[in-house]
């Protein structure tokens, strides 16, 4: 039998196929409205099936601003005063929570992985995830702002569209710090340890407990830098002025920023594994 010379060194060369890619098509730069769509859609199927975390997002807020109303049943002003604050708060705490957890699961169960292995780019993915929870977003803010001022008797000065405006960027601003910080935490645990660290100083530092610049000079300071601080500000604009004054104006701007910055932050530093 005579070998087949095509098989020994140096025989003539066979012609082979071209090799196929060993990795899958590099993901697009910039972002993809479809791709950022359907990681959307995919997200809010996941919280659909999830009620407890529902539950969480829609009516942690509503109860905890019913009970503070009725904390303050024998002043009214008091609710007054701190209710508009708490409003754009509570709504940033629990998308801060919720966020962080839910994209770190995505992470330590693979899922995220397996989408970063397909032509989908991390502001596609991070994209996806800020419209998803900013449509939940958007369903809390409006029945936290619908039950503090048509059921318990939130007066305020300003329109309430433009309380529930300062509440949704305070929503948007929570999730967008909740996915920011999922990269930095290896389980649920430790992304529920970052609350102290990122959401606590802005709470006591924001003006709600006593005014800015009764502060000491320093915290005073570190009040200023803080988006929570710009929150509350914006809220008790809406509170006290009937127009819409430049203070608002430069409230909300520096809100809408940080949340937009640190979405920017969160694309660049997400990660496919947990450490």
């Amino acid at each position: 039998m005579t070998p087949d010379r095509s098989a020994l060194p140096g025989g003539p060369a066979t012609p082979t196929r071209p090799a196929e890619p060993l990795h899958p098509a590099a993901p697009s730069r910039f972002l993809t409205p479809a791709r950022t769509t359907a990681t959307a859609a995919r997200v809010l199927r996941q919280l659909r099936h999830d009620p407890r975390t529902v539950a969480l997002l829609l009516l942690v807020p509503v109860l905890m601003i019913t009970l503070l109303r009725y904390v303050f049943d024998g002043s009214p002003r008091t609710f007054d005063s701190i209710g508009a604050s708490l409003l754009g708060i509570f709504p940033l705490i629990t998308m801060f929570l919720v966020t962080s957890i839910a994209t770190l699961r995505e992470r330590t169960s693979g899922t995220l992985e397996r989408l970063l292995a397909m032509p989908l780019g991390k502001g596609d993915l991070i994209a996806g995830y800020a419209l998803a929870f900013g449509a939940v977003a958007v369903a809390q803010s409006v029945l936290a702002t619908a039950l503090s001022v048509g059921v318990l008797g939130l007066d305020v000065i300003g329109s309430p569209w433009l309380l529930l405006l300062v509440a949704l960027l305070d929503a948007l601003l929570g999730t967008a710090l909740g996915l920011f910080v999922s990269a930095f935490a290896a389980s649920e645990f430790q992304a529920v340890q970052f609350m102290p660290a990122v959401i606590f100083p802005q709470l006591l530092l924001c003006g709600l407990f006593t005014p800015r610049d009764r502060m000491h000079p320093v915290l005073e300071a570190i009040s200023g830098v803080l988006p929570m601080s710009y929150a509350v500000d914006g809220m008790n604009q809406v509170l006290r002025h009937t127009d819409i004054t430049a203070d608002f104006v430069r409230d909300i701007a520096v809100v809408a920023g940080c949340a937009l910055l640190v979405l920017c932050l969160g694309a660049a530093t997400l990660r496919r594994r947990t450490a």
